[in-house]
């Protein structure tokens, strides 16, 4: 990857298909998604996303996520080990996202995994907003 990734990144875009390789709606409220993830030099980072929409249907569920650890990067493939998170299944394990580049955007991709009651392919592109 020729970008480092040490800094903080807002989220551009959110995207994600079935199992079945079908597009699916976006995550986090479409274009109105909105994220931010740290990298530290030191090998910490953390990530909030969420649903920016002002307003849900009925019955919706406002999506949000967070978690935060330390990380190893070897340029292909992140992996955090989280200490704290939204979720408290998340809390020990290993986040691991293998990532690209597109132009100047960072792109996470996690595994394929459950979301609710389907299996979902997500991608997430991302623009450094801060060296820092």
């Amino acid at each position: 990857m020729s970008v480092s990734i040490v800094g903080t990144w807002a989220l551009v875009r959110a995207a994600s298909e079935g199992g079945d390789g079908q597009a699916l709606p976006a995550p986090y409220g479409g274009d109105k998604a909105m994220g931010r993830v740290t990298f530290n030099a030191d090998g910490r980072m953390m990530a909030v996303l969420c649903d920016g929409r002002p307003s849900l249907p009925d019955g919706a569920v406002r999506e949000y996520n967070s978690y935060c650890g330390n990380y190893v990067f070897d340029g292909k493939q992140l992996i955090t080990k989280v200490d704290a998170a939204a979720s408290a299944t998340r809390v020990g394990s290993d986040q691991v996202r293998d990532v690209t580049t597109e132009g100047d955007l960072m792109v996470l991709r996690p595994p394929r995994r459950a979301y609710g009651e389907r299996v979902e392919q997500r991608t997430l592109w991302w623009r450094k907003i801060s060296d820092v």
